[in-house]
């Protein structure tokens, strides 16, 4: 049974920053492209950035996290990770770890529907 569990999600001020962790089983982690989104209070669910196999990166350019949010993955450890810098009252959301079986999301559709399996969220809460 496939599985995706989110954790790290945590309560901080403005400027702190916090880690996020996604735990895969049931699957051959280490071959699929793995993707973090956020759904942030009364808003639709957002791409923010994927992660290959082989480690390459994509981050959605629509979303300003670029350049303060890392993606990274060990595949050893069959662990997602999201590293969040200098995070704003904007960043509170719960936020998602997803597998995508068929490769990283290219088109605005991919990000939107091309998930195969997701984890049931970690909340982050910024204050300001």
């Amino acid at each position: 049974q496939l599985d995706l569990v989110e954790s790290g999600g945590d309560s901080v001020q403005a400027g702190r920053s916090l880690t996020l962790s996604c735990a895969a089983s049931g699957f051959t982690y280490g071959t699929y492209c793995m993707v973090w989104y956020r759904q942030i209070p009364g808003k639709e669910r957002e791409g923010l950035a994927a992660i290959d196999a082989d480690g390459s990166t994509t981050y959605r350019d629509s979303v300003s996290v670029k350049g303060r949010f890392t993606i990274s993955r060990d595949n050893a450890k069959n662990t997602l990770y999201l590293q969040m810098n200098s995070l704003t009252p904007e960043d509170t959301a719960m936020y998602y770890c997803a597998a995508d079986l068929t490769g990283c999301p290219v088109t605005g559709d991919d990000w939107a529907y091309g998930m195969d399996y997701w984890g049931k969220g970690t909340l982050v809460f910024i204050s300001s």
